[in-house]
């Protein structure tokens, strides 16, 4: 990947995408190949000298994966405490401007039984960047919301890659998302990488495999 880029990496449902995402933050182990994050070899590395790493990778999970028993604060400020911070000016500061980068000041109150989806995913967003990281990896991060919500989302995306000048790898299979956030796009088909390049050269191409995805043809005949 290039420093700074947006890759969105598209597939079939089932077909890995969620699964290498966790490989590249370390909740999983691949049996064979290799992960490299700032010149780094991190498939050999035990969890201690993950921690590192993982600091500098946020994760938007598919389903937010807030905690429901705390509150928006408390849910954003969780990784800071986990890493020590006592301060409460300090967590209080950082949780603030957390909040405000995803347009969610004034909710930290709230639990998150009361959010609705796009704002569940706007607070696992600032827990997220909390740190802040140099990748954010985004799982699905317009599933099962309203294309007005996702269009909200696709730009929040925007903003903080050039706002924090991250690296982001979002799954997906929304192609409005794709083509709206996409520096490159690589499609992943029966565990490989089988296209990477621009969202223009995605649009253009006339292979088969490519084309039945990006136009959303199954390729079944029903009788």
């Amino acid at each position: 990947m290039f420093s700074g880029e947006t890759l969105v990496l598209l597939g079939k449902s089932g077909g890995g995408k969620s699964v290498f995402l966790r490989h590249l933050i370390g909740l999983m182990r691949p049996l064979s190949g290799s992960i490299t994050f700032e010149h780094e070899e991190i498939t050999t590395l035990d969890e201690r000298a993950l921690e590192p790493v993982r600091r500098r990778i946020g994760m938007l999970f598919q389903d937010g994966a807030l905690f429901d028993s705390m509150n928006v604060f408390d849910n954003v400020a969780f990784p800071l405490r986990e890493r020590g911070e006592k301060n409460p000016a300090t967590i209080a500061q950082k949780v603030a401007e957390s909040l405000a980068m995803v347009n969610m000041t004034g909710h930290d109150k709230k639990m998150p039984v009361n959010l609705s989806g796009g704002m569940r995913k706007r607070v696992a967003l600032a827990r997220a960047i909390i740190s802040p990281p140099s990748v954010i990896l985004y799982d699905e991060p317009t599933a099962g919301l309203d294309p007005i919500v996702s269009d909200s989302i696709n730009k929040l995306i925007r903003h903080l890659q050039k706002e924090l000048h991250v690296t982001s790898i979002v799954v997906t299979h929304d192609m409005v998302s794709c083509f709206h956030i996409a520096d490159r796009v690589a499609l992943l088909d029966q565990g490989r990488i089988y296209f990477v390049g621009s969202p223009e050269e995605l649009k253009s191409t006339t292979d088969p495999v490519i084309r039945d995805f990006v136009d959303g043809r199954s390729g079944e005949t029903i009788y």
